[in-house]
C-alpha cells in the first residue's frame, strides 16, 4: 500500500467507480485508489434501482440533469456494447389514465421535445395495440429508454479501472479527513485496524452519506441527505408477459417523485413500484429499519420538518399504501388491472438520497461542494445511474480546474 495517492476516490457506486476510471484514463501516470466501506462495489442506490437506462423525460431544459441523462443515455449503451453487457432496448410508455393526466401529458411531452428526446404521442387505440393488458386514454412512447444491471456494469467498469492500474480497496470505512496545504489524510478502518492514507487530491461519491462526509473536511453545507425508501414488488413469474414496454404514469409535478411503474427487468423478471415513504435508516433495505443516529439527525434538522409538512399529505397516502398492500395494487390498476394481490411478491427494497436544504425545499439537480483539495459529489439524483460516464467526466473536470486554480 502507497502513503501517498494522487487520487483517492471515496465511494464504489457507479459515480465513484466512473470518475476513478476516468481520472485514471485521463491521467495515465497517476496513483487512482478507490476506497469503499462495502465488501464489494454497487451496494447501495447503484445495486437498489429499477435498472433503467433513462432518456430524460422529465428534466428542466439546461439542466445538469437533463444534459447529463441525454449524454449518458448514449454513453452507457456504448459502453455495454463493448463489455458485452445484457442491455435492452424496451422503449417506455408513459400512460394517461385522466383527462387531468392527459393535459398534464401534453406538457410532458413538449418537455421532451425542447430537450431533445424521440418521442411520439399515441392515442387509446395505438396504446391497446401495443400494450393489450394496459388501459388508458392516451401515452407518450419514449423510444431510446433501455434497461440493464447497473451493478453489473459497476462491477465491469471497476475491471477495466484495476487494468489501467487503479486500485480498488474494499470494506475500508472512512473515518475521519484532514486537509493541509499538500495533501488530505484519511483515517480508515479496514478488518477492525485504522489506517491513514493519503492524497494529494480527494473526490467523495459518497451518496447516501455525503452531507457527512462534507462536513467531516470542514465543508459548512446547508443541506441535509433524507432517505426515502422505495419499496418494490416482484410480479409473480406467470405475468412476465404482462407487457412489452416500461410502463409509467404520467407524473403530478407537484409532487417530487415519479409514482409506481411496471419496470422490465434485464433477468426477464417484472417489477412494480417504487413508492416513496419516508426512511429511519440511510442503508435501511429491510421491512423493518430504524438506525437512531439517522433519526435524531434528520429529525434535529428544520429543513427535514418543512418538506414534511409540505407534502404531509402525499407521505401519509404512500405510508398508508406502503402498509396496507391492496392499495399499493390499487396505484397498478390505474393502467393494468389484470394483476391481482397474490401476484405482488417480495422484491429488495432502495433508498433515495434527497438533499434537502434548510427551508425545506427539494435539491433537484446535482449538487457539487469543493475545497481546495476536495470535490464533493452532494447530490446525485435520479438519473445518476444511466449520468455516471459524464458525471465522472464533468467531476475529471472540476478536478482539472482545482489542479490549475490552486496550483497543485
Amino acid at each position: 500500500m502507497r502513503d501517498m495517492y494522487d487520487f483517492i476516490v471515496v465511494g464504489g457506486g457507479i459515480v465513484g467507480v466512473s470518475t476513478a476510471w476516468q481520472l485514471k484514463q485521463r491521467y495515465p501516470d497517476s496513483s487512482v485508489l478507490v476506497v469503499e466501506k462495502e465488501s464489494h462495489v454497487a451496494q447501495h442506490q447503484t445495486g437498489h434501482n429499477s435498472g433503467v437506462v433513462h432518456a430524460g423525460v422529465y428534466y428542466q431544459p439546461g439542466s445538469l440533469k437533463a444534459d447529463f441523462c441525454k449524454r449518458g443515455l448514449k454513453a452507457t449503451i456504448e459502453f455495454c456494447h463493448q463489455h458485452q453487457i445484457p442491455v435492452e432496448n424496451c422503449g417506455k410508455l408513459l400512460v394517461a389514465t385522466s383527462e387531468l393526466e392527459m393535459q398534464r401529458m401534453q406538457s410532458l411531452y413538449q418537455r421532451c421535445l425542447q430537450n431533445g428526446i424521440e418521442v411520439e404521442l399515441i392515442d387509446q387505440k395505438q396504446l391497446a395495440a401495443l400494450e393489450p393488458n394496459i388501459s388508458g386514454l392516451g401515452a407518450i412512447r419514449v423510444t431510446e429508454t433501455s434497461i440493464v444491471d447497473y451493478r453489473k456494469v459497476t462491477e465491469v467498469m471497476a475491471q477495466q479501472f484495476s487494468l489501467l492500474g487503479g486500485v480498488v480497496r474494499l470494506s475500508t470505512s472512512v473515518k475521519a479527513m484532514q486537509e493541509y496545504d499538500d495533501h488530505v489524510t484519511l483515517t480508515c478502518l479496514h478488518n477492525g485496524v485504522l489506517s491513514t492514507l493519503k492524497c494529494r487530491q480527494l473526490v467523495v461519491c459518497a451518496g447516501l452519506m455525503a452531507d457527512r462526509m462534507a462536513t467531516m473536511i470542514g465543508i459548512k453545507i446547508d443541506f441535509q441527505i433524507i432517505p426515502y425508501r422505495g419499496e418494490y414488488y416482484r410480479l409473480a413469474d406467470k405475468h412476465r408477459d404482462v407487457v412489452n414496454h416500461l410502463i409509467y404514469p404520467i407524473p403530478d409535478p407537484e409532487l417530487p417523485f415519479l409514482g409506481v411503474h411496471l419496470t422490465k427487468m434485464i433477468d426477464g423478471s417484472i417489477t412494480v413500484g417504487p413508492n416513496a415513504v419516508q426512511g429511519w435508516k440511510r442503508e435501511g433495505y429491510g421491512s423493518l429499519n430504524i438506525d437512531w443516529r439517522d433519526c435524531w439527525q434528520m429529525l434535529t434538522f428544520s429543513g427535514y420538518w418543512k418538506v414534511t409538512l409540505q407534502h404531509l399529505r402525499a407521505g401519509l397516502f404512500e405510508f398508508k399504501n406502503s402498509i396496507w398492500k391492496p392499495g399499493y395494487l390499487e396505484l397498478v390498476h390505474k393502467y393494468c388491472t389484470s394483476i391481482a394481490l397474490g401476484d405482488l411478491k417480495p422484491y429488495p427494497a432502495g433508498i433515495r438520497a434527497q438533499a434537502v436544504k434548510a427551508d425545506g425545499s427539494l435539491v433537484h439537480d446535482f449538487l457539487f461542494a469543493q475545497t481546495s483539495r476536495s470535490l464533493h459529489v452532494c447530490n446525485a439524483p435520479s438519473p445518476a445511474a444511466t449520468s455516471a460516464i459524464p458525471i465522472g467526466e464533468y467531476i475529471c473536470d472540476k478536478v482539472a480546474q482545482q489542479l490549475v486554480d490552486f496550483k497543485l
